[in-house]
């Protein structure tokens, strides 16, 4: 007995002394800063509901790992893996009061922009927090501060730090460079009037990292006018933006005065993600090395400017349960100072393999995918496919004689593997894929070069393929490839509005000829066929996920913008009816949509849209009248007719019809 009450009181003390430290532990946190609006914030623990309306900080809470408590974003941060499951409160400019008081934050992370944010919540339980980025310094005191808050230190100086040698290397890199042959580098941003950034601006310090020469205005702000006699006097060699200023340089690029600057000459007007442009945060110094090997690829091509020597800097093993495959892994290495991956399989003895790249191959003992970051992208173009080959086959140790591989801009680290197994028949199908710039629809979209492969896979099984085996799998892959992009809605990066993609443009496959029973056919009323297509068709849609944050449920924001629609973009610009800004119709259409009953329609219009471009769909006047409905119960009122609001000129007729419905509804409520 007494040994028993001896156990219990040390239980007790056990259970007492845990709940103690655990108390102290929660009673030990403290953070106190002053964010850049100049208030003094004190956590006594760390946030649980976070609400993001800025999406540096959204991207920051998702390297660190801290996403879990984040409870709504913006739309514009609904591409990061992982956000799907994230509500939206609406558009960074004009998000939602109501869907965020909805979630019941505790924290809100908001920027000076948005001042109803802090009129609305100030005063209340919710903690404001703005934090503003204007030097690739105030981003890294960002992310430490975000380690502090969410209890993640480690994990934010592994991504500073990570951020710091990459603008390392590019600096000592570009010091090589003599002054004379500097590029001058101008950031475009908006039109009437041009606008590119100011002296002071992060976007110009990020292009003075990246070995340019930005303009100097003697204008400071995120975003200065520049005039046209300040645009030829700079003169700029590369002009860069990205997607969205697309339209603003085709606007106005062909004027005179504004075409007489060498970069239009010359045709080096660039494009790249506006996540990677609009802000400095976890990615800054990937976009400062994509910019700075864009500007000096004849320089970074030169194996003698290199800081660091080819080779193997870490590899990770994959498992491939197949008794041909003696080993599979996916080695990191340094080519051209830059991180390249590559996914190699080694087999036990020679077998045929059927490339799509290279045709058939006998003899082959090594099969590859290899993935060249877009800071190789620029060096790669200017050696050439075979050049680059023998550089990847010479670093990672494998002979180009007996080696198959591909190529891809996909990132390795997002590499999906799928195994299907049906009685004594399994499956292998490795998959990278990416859909962002180079997705066509075939038979609609023009060709006119060639680039590293976005959608690669290759098949592996434990049966012996014949020939005609391995030839017909490539064909079983391709439709389920092709089928995969068409039940994401993944769209034609040339004609997005029309067209859903069909791949994109450099896939590629390899069918490896595998031992084991005999197999003569591999088409679709077979049952390996029906193995295959499954694996491809499951690892393209989770490599797209992967890669480009893409999945079946996405916002509607996210798939108007997959047709290059911005709700901005669709009110006309003349619009300015009864009082009604631009701005706040734009801003009262978002709130709309934000409801799952319109922006459901608006779903529905896009599905419609595509059928009615093909020619399965030749009636409208139903659809019609249901855009009047819409329009009519979103205002409460009987309209008389549909006017034309839409600001875009080239939006097939259902969309231009669904989108006027809305934006007709939400005017005449405003009125």
């Amino acid at each position: 007995m007494r040994l028993k009450i001896t156990v219990a009181r040390w239980i007790f003390l056990l259970i007492g002394f845990s709940l103690l430290f655990g108390r102290v532990s929660a009673f030990s946190y403290s953070v106190q800063f002053t964010d850049s609006s100049g208030n003094t914030i004190t956590l006594k623990q760390p946030p649980v509901r976070v609400v993001s309306l800025v999406p540096a900080i959204t991207e920051i809470l998702f390297a660190i790992g801290a996403q879990d408590a984040l409870q709504g974003t913006t739309y514009h941060s609904s591409y990061l893996p992982g956000a799907h499951n994230k509500a939206v409160v609406g558009g960074f400019f004009s998000p939602s009061m109501d869907h965020i008081r909805k979630l019941a934050p505790d924290v809100i992370f908001y920027a000076q922009l948005q001042q109803d944010v802090k009129q609305q919540f100030s005063g209340g339980t919710c903690r404001l927090i703005n934090l503003e980025t204007r030097s690739i310094a105030d981003s890294f005191r960002n992310i430490r501060l975000m380690g502090e808050i969410f209890n993640r230190e480690k994990q934010t100086e592994a991504v500073v730090s990570a951020v710091q040698k990459e603008l390392a290397l590019i600096a000592q890199k570009t010091a090589k460079i003599p002054p004379d042959k500097k590029k001058r580098v101008l950031r475009l941003m908006g039109l009437d009037p041009v606008m590119t950034p100011g002296d002071d601006s992060f976007q110009n310090e990020m292009i003075r990292a990246a070995g340019g020469i930005p303009p100097q205005l003697n204008k400071d702000g995120e975003i200065v006018a520049i005039t046209e006699s300040e645009w030829r006097a700079f003169n700029p060699q590369i002009i860069y933006g990205c997607g969205g200023d697309r339209k603003t340089a085709e606007t106005f690029l062909g004027r005179p005065g504004w075409q007489d600057v060498e970069a239009v000459k010359t045709g080096r007007i660039l494009y790249f993600p506006c996540d990677l442009t609009c802000r400095a945060a976890t990615h800054t110094g990937y976009f400062v090395s994509w910019l700075s090997s864009t500007l000096y690829g004849d320089e970074f091509s030169d194996p003698a400017e290199q800081v660091y020597p080819d080779g193997i800097v870490r590899s990770r093993t994959l498992t491939i349960d197949l008794p041909y495959v003696k080993h599979t892994r996916v080695a990191t290495s340094r080519i051209y100072d830059f991180l390249n991956k590559t996914l190699v399989i080694d087999f036990v003895t020679p077998l045929s393999v059927v490339s799509t790249l290279e045709g058939f191959r006998p003899g082959i003992e090594t099969v590859g995918n290899h993935y060249a970051p877009p800071t190789c992208w620029g060096i790669w173009h200017h050696l050439g496919l075979e050049k680059v080959r023998k550089r990847v086959f010479q670093v990672t140790g494998v002979s180009e004689n007996t080696a198959s591989f591909l190529f891809t801009g996909a990132d390795m680290d997002h590499l999906s593997v799928k195994r299907k197994q049906y009685k004594a028949m399994t499956v292998y199908a490795l998959v990278t894929a990416g859909v962002k710039s180079n997705a066509v629809r075939m038979s609609k979209d023009k060709g006119g070069y060639y680039e590293l492969g976005t959608i690669n896979a290759i098949l592996l099984t434990n049966m012996k393929l014949s020939n005609r085996a391995m030839s017909r799998a490539v064909i079983s892959a391709t439709e389920a490839k092709t089928a995969a992009l068409m039940d994401m809605d993944i769209r034609s990066s040339y004609s997005p509005q029309y067209h859903r993609a069909t791949g994109t443009g450099t896939d590629n496959i390899i069918v490896v000829q595998g031992t084991g029973i005999s197999v003569d056919n591999t088409g679709g009323h077979t049952k390996l066929g029906e193995l295959i297509a499954a694996a491809v068709y499951e690892g393209v849609q989770e490599a797209v996920y992967k890669q480009n944050g893409l999945e079946f449920r996405r916002n509607i924001f996210k798939r108007l913008e997959e047709r290059n629609i911005s709700v901005y973009g669709l009110v006309s610009e003349g619009f300015c009816e009864c009082g009604i800004s631009r701005n706040a119709l734009a801003a009262a259409v978002e709130e709309i949509l934000l409801d799952p009953r319109y922006s459901s329609f608006v779903a529905t219009a896009l599905v419609l849209s595509d059928d009615h471009q093909k020619g399965l769909v030749t009636d409208l006047g139903l659809f019609k009248g249901w855009c009047k409905n819409v329009a009519e119960e979103i205002a409460g009122k009987e309209i008389s007719d549909l006017k034309d609001r839409i600001g875009i000129n080239t939006l097939p007729p259902v969309m231009k019809l669904a989108l006027n419905g809305i934006i007709n509804g939400v005017f005449h409520r405003m009125k």
